[in-house]
């Protein structure tokens, strides 16, 4: 008997919502636990939540979704790590390259599953422009260029655009494209 895997959420805000809906819905995982500071008390998904992620240790978790302020990824991510939890952890991974690299370290060696959020990998869109330029239906990639335009999120003041929005743009111009980046340069304006 194969048992459904055992998933919690930790932090609700926009993306964390998203995540324990689609949990909820998926064939093979039990969503059991959701933790988030500002929402402790209330229900989601027909749970309770509970104040703080260390709650959900005790609970024989198999994976965590970590959509928390991305100044907590590295101790919460950490703290899943140590006690054998795979983790999906939102995007961008950490504030720094150093507790990046400290959060690989932490899962590496170890037989547990951690990854980075990159969702628009699943955009209908952008699965097909990918087909289309791996049968050659729109010939030579150049030059690709990306822009973000719009009120600025209030949900990613923790990190700013670049942190949070384009790191799906390089991201996924590398893999739309299937080429490494010879090269990329950025501009940056802000409005007062």
């Amino acid at each position: 008997v194969i048992r459904p895997l055992r998933a919690a959420v930790i932090g609700l805000g926009k993306m964390g919502g998203h995540h324990a809906r689609v949990l909820s819905s998926l064939p093979g995982v039990e969503l059991v636990a959701l933790a988030d500071p500002l929402k402790v008390g209330t229900h989601v998904a027909g749970l309770e939540v509970r104040a703080d992620w260390r709650d959900l240790l005790g609970i024989r978790l198999n994976i965590a979704v970590v959509a928390a302020p991305t100044v907590l990824h590295e101790e919460i991510a950490s703290g899943l790590a140590k006690e054998g939890i795979s983790a999906l952890i939102e995007k961008p991974l950490a504030v720094t390259v150093d507790s990046c690299q400290r959060i690989i370290d932490a899962f590496r060696g170890r037989d547990l599953v951690a990854c980075v959020g990159h969702v628009e990998r699943y955009n209908p869109a952008l699965l097909a422009m990918r087909d289309r330029l791996e049968a050659g239906e729109l010939g030579d990639i150049f030059h690709v260029a990306t822009r973000r335009q719009g009120p600025f999120p209030a949900r990613i003041k923790d990190v700013g655009v670049i942190l949070d929005l384009a790191t799906h743009d390089l991201d996924l111009t590398a893999w739309v494209t299937g080429h490494a980046y010879r090269r990329v340069v950025a501009y940056v304006h802000n409005k007062p």
